[in-house]
């Protein structure tokens, strides 16, 4: 089936003859009555990894054997077809799963096909109000205002440093505009916000991802989603070329591999907010800032914290397939972390009553965690001390001109 917005080219292969099924509406009646008049619980049906693919699925899955859903990036022989229609869009994907070639999507849980979408939600609320506050930022710029001395230009602070500005009458309508959007994107970032947290709480994997260090229920959300079941990697590296993270390589013939940066393929969301939580791990004291310090010393601090987000990645295969949290987690700001999540879940207050999350608050006790924590990243780091660095590659002698 390739299965658009409207409508739906379906095409037949049984003993290598295609037969045109026609198209079918893309209203679930109408896909139930095909699928009652047309196939049979032995069949098997390809269609497109597309907006309303997951939805499709779910209608014909009752009615056939298989539903399969193709990677549309890797099924190149639609993608660079000299000749173009839905027919032949639509037969190709039968061959291609006929022959075993399809490049197949894992297809979700409904669970976490749930927990993506609200995470897809909360990141296309997040950029709207990012984009809004680049207009008001530009509406500064044009009239020579300089920057906002405050933390966040939209908070309380920086909206009383706002009213104090001389700008015409026009722009400062413009900006209350602006604010009365970025007011009403917040409720609704607080709405779902808690729907990930009332998740969150309910999910092992997310609040076991939450021991790492600089990953908060959002960041711990966002790579569940991405991730699903762990099973599907048989090993660490195939979790990280999942999400984009593994070095090109290019090699041919005889000649020696060149690594070259990340294949940012995969799931790009995920893998911006592994990048994110590595630079947050890596302010806090631990193995993880002394491998970062490794790296950096040779590489740069950019990439230092990309290949610290593929050792996160590394080190999640391994909590999740083992079902174990992190050795190195500081359980006071565990604690934090969960009673956070908690009261953005909507849980009730208890200001009258210290739980564990508030020995964070005690000097003494973070002292103590986070002794424990230097005192294992001076072992890594005086461990990898001792590796042999790889020689340099001798350059070229340039010939002389003679």
């Amino acid at each position: 089936m390739d299965i658009h917005r409207v409508a739906a080219e379906v095409v037949s292969l049984l003993d290598g003859e295609i037969v045109k099924l026609g198209r079918v509406q893309m209203l679930r009646d109408k896909l139930e009555e095909f699928a009652r008049k047309e196939l049979t619980h032995d069949d098997h049906v390809v269609i497109e990894a597309t907006g309303n693919a997951a939805a499709v699925a779910e209608v014909l899955s009752p009615y056939v054997d298989r539903i399969v859903i193709a990677n549309p990036k890797q099924v190149h022989m639609i993608a660079h077809a000299k000749v173009k229609i839905d027919t032949i869009d639509a037969t190709v994907l039968a061959k291609l799963y006929a022959s075993g070639f399809l490049p197949e999507v894992w297809v979700p849980d409904p669970g976490t096909l749930a927990l993506r979408r609200q995470v897809t939600r909360r990141t296309q609320l997040v950029r709207q109000r990012s984009r809004l506050k680049n207009l008001i930022q530009s509406i500064l710029h044009a009239h020579l205002i300089p920057p906002c001395p405050h933390g966040n230009l939209v908070g309380i602070s920086g909206r009383k440093w706002l009213t104090r500005q001389i700008l015409p009458a026009d722009e400062r309508a413009a900006i209350e505009r602006h604010l009365g959007l970025i007011n009403q994107i917040n409720e609704a970032l607080t709405v779902v916000e808690a729907d990930i947290a009332v998740h969150a709480l309910q999910d092992p994997t997310i609040r076991r991802l939450m021991t790492l260090p600089g990953i908060d229920v959002t960041v711990a959300a966002s790579v569940a989603a991405a991730i699903g079941d762990i099973r599907r990697f048989s090993d660490p590296q195939r979790l990280v070329a999942y999400l984009g993270l593994n070095p090109s390589v290019r090699q041919s013939g005889e000649g020696p591999a060149y690594h070259g940066r990340i294949t940012k393929q995969g799931r790009g969301h995920a893998r911006g907010m592994l990048v994110e939580a590595a630079w947050a791990a890596v302010r806090s004291p631990g193995p993880l800032r002394a491998f970062y310090k490794r790296i950096a010393s040779r590489r740069g601090k950019h990439i230092a914290a990309v290949a610290t987000a593929r050792k996160l990645a590394m080190i999640i295969w391994h909590m999740l397939s083992k079902d174990a949290d992190y050795i190195w987690a500081r359980p006071a700001l565990l604690a934090r972390k969960f009673r956070s999540v908690e009261l953005r879940a909507g849980l009730p207050t208890s200001h009258a009553r210290r739980g564990t999350a508030f020995d964070y608050n005690i000097p003494a006790k973070r002292a103590e965690e986070r002794s424990r924590i230097e005192k294992a990243e001076a072992a890594y780091a005086a461990a990898t001390s001792r590796w042999r660095t790889r020689p340099e590659r001798p350059k070229a002698v340039e010939k002389d001109a003679e």
